[in-house]
């Protein structure tokens, strides 16, 4: 199991006038070579969470599990575990500040204390794995590549890593389409591929409804729904109350079921509505 939270809460300023619980007894687990997204509104205490997840937050109450390391109010070195868990921040690219790219992945590495051959081969696995030209790019300066590809030299500087664990947040924000599909395309990529377990923070309920294998709503600090895409955007009403939304397709179907039109609900996806409309446009059975 590669994450467990045990009755996590997180307060920060404890004791102090401005003291807020940003999570608040969370239970929950995230198996191995899982693919899970995290969604919830603005406060709902989704960053809080995740960075609990790599020990860059410690619990005020209760104990995180991450491959058999525990984590507590008072744990001290947490180097092992960071470098078990990658968390990708939103917009990484901020964080670029080396001169050329190979320079900027090997920056992690390289503060490993691992051999220099050792370095060089991660540099090229992680440029490789987020589907970046080497050769063409491994010298040029970060700050000359696109918006999509400086995230995708970011990105590539925690998989230099080797992480278990892949945490993204927000990862394709201010991205153009072109951009999201490839950042998406390599995440998925990673999942399928190279067995990653998987953690995506997104606004997206479209993105998150066609890539993950189960879904964690957060609501006031607590955990509020989880399980498959179809389970979770069948609570359209209690998501809408939460200030979430379903994907456009799920209205759409649920504006068709309003309108007499015999269709399910639990269709999340475009091609799984284009497959349950021309089924009824052609007079058969329907199945989502």
């Amino acid at each position: 199991m590669p994450i467990k939270m045990e009755n996590v809460s997180h307060t920060y300023m404890e004791g102090g006038p401005f003291e807020a619980t940003a999570i608040l007894n969370v239970n929950l687990e995230i198996k191995d070579g899982e693919f899970v997204g995290l969604i919830g509104h603005t406060g709902s205490g989704k960053s809080t969470l995740i960075q609990h997840m790599n020990g860059l937050l410690r619990p005020t109450e209760g104990t995180v599990i991450v491959n058999e390391i525990r984590i507590h109010k008072d744990s001290k070195n947490l180097r092992e575990l960071r470098q078990q868990v990658g968390l990708v921040f939103q917009y990484p690219e901020h964080q670029l500040f080396e001169e050329t790219v190979a320079l900027d992945i090997a920056f992690g590495p390289k503060n490993l204390g691992l051999s220099q051959e050792e370095i060089d081969a991660r540099v090229l696995e992680s440029v490789q794995l987020v589907g970046l030209p080497f050769d063409e790019i491994k010298d040029r300066s970060p700050f000359e590549l696109s918006g999509g590809q400086r995230r995708r030299v970011a990105i590539a500087g925690v998989l230099a890593m080797r992480p278990d664990i892949l945490i993204l947040d927000e990862p394709t924000a201010g991205l153009d389409p072109r951009g999201r599909d490839e950042i998406f395309g390599e995440i998925s990529a990673l999942h399928r591929e190279k067995g990653y377990t998987i953690i995506l923070v997104s606004h997206s309920m479209e993105d998150v409804a066609r890539l993950v294998d189960r879904i964690i709503v957060m609501n006031q600090g607590s955990v509020a729904l989880t399980g498959t895409p179809s389970e979770v955007f069948t609570h359209s009403s209690e998501l809408k109350e939460m200030g979430l939304d379903v994907p456009q397709i799920t209205n759409l179907m649920l504006a068709l079921r309003d309108k007499g039109l015999d269709v399910p609900t639990d269709i999340y996806t475009v091609n799984q509505a284009k497959n349950v409309l021309k089924e009824i446009l052609e007079g058969g059975p329907h199945h989502a």
